[in-house]
This record gives C-alpha cells, sequence and structure tokens, in this order.
C-alpha cells in the first residue's frame, strides 16, 4: 500500500474549501443563515485521530519487536489512518471555506460561528497529523529480498505463442 501523499491531501483540503464556501454562498443567496458546525465535530474529528493511533499502537511495537500480529489487525490499523488523513484534509479544508466566506462578508461575523470554525480547522490538522503518524507506525521495514532483482522463472512457452522455444 502506497503512502498517503501530500498532494492528494493538499487536492483533498482545496475540495473542501471550495465545498465550503459554495454552501455557505448558496445558503445566503437563498435567504438563510449560513451554515456553522456544531462544537462537538472537532471533539469527535480529535478522538478518531486519537483511535487511527491507538490501532497503531500495537502494530508498531510487532514491528520493532519482532512479535507477529494479525496481517488483518495491521491492514486494517492503516486502512483507518488513511482514510482518517483523507478526512481531516477534506474537514479541514471545508472549515477553512466556511471561515473564509465568513470573513469575507462586510458584516463582522459572530464569535461563536469564527470559534467554532477555527476548532473545526485546528482539530482537523490535528487528525490529519495523528493519521499521517499512524500510517508510519505501519510501515514495514524494507525487506532485503526487495532490493535484488528476480528472475522469472516460469516457461514463456513454444514460439507460436511469443516464446523462445
Amino acid at each position: 500500500m502506497k503512502r498517503t501523499s501530500a498532494g492528494l491531501l493538499v487536492l483533498l483540503a482545496l475540495i473542501g474549501a471550495a465545498a465550503g464556501f459554495v454552501l455557505d454562498q448558496v445558503l445566503t443567496t437563498m435567504g438563510r443563515a449560513t451554515f456553522t458546525p456544531s462544537l462537538l465535530l472537532p471533539v469527535l474529528l480529535v478522538i478518531i485521530g486519537g483511535a487511527a493511533l491507538a490501532l497503531a499502537w500495537p502494530v508498531r511495537r510487532s514491528v520493532r519487536t519482532g512479535v507477529r500480529i494479525d496481517p488483518f489487525r495491521a491492514m486494517r490499523a492503516v486502512t483507518l489512518a488513511r482514510a482518517s488523513s483523507l478526512l481531516g484534509a477534506i474537514m479541514g479544508g471545508f472549515g477553512a471555506g466556511l471561515l473564509v466566506f465568513l470573513l469575507s462578508r462586510p458584516i463582522d461575523p459572530q464569535v461563536g460561528s469564527t470559534v467554532a470554525m477555527v476548532a473545526l480547522i485546528v482539530s482537523a490538522v490535528v487528525l490529519v497529523v495523528a493519521a499521517l503518524v499512524a500510517e508510519q507506525f505501519c510501515t514495514l521495514p524494507k525487506d532485503p529480498d526487495d532490493s535484488e532483482p528476480r528472475e522469472p522463472h516460469a516457461d514463456p512457452g513454444p514460439a507460436e505463442f511469443g516464446g523462445s522455444h
């Protein structure tokens, strides 16, 4: 499994920012109140980051001590870590888009709305960092056999099928 790339995280954050900005623009155009995320959302994002780290820690310990663990457990941990980093990037961008829209208005925003959006952005960054650290915990050391080129052992077949006989 490839590591999560910074480019993908930035792209998802930009998409999330655009979605947040457009959502508030549409709500304002329709005469409705702007969207303000709940203050429980940042708490939830931090809890998810902690869960990703908690699931990845036994994998890290296993890699360091050499004690084998269930490979499905390791795969679940790295999958949660990757999904968490992607979610964090999207939610951070979404919160940034909401905040940019709110600050671009001629009317001063309510302090509660601004605090909720800043908390969302900060918790999303915490989630991304925790998820990337958890993903690092699940990285296996280089296998010495991987550095040597492998020779094909299969017989290519008869000449009429592309072989060399």
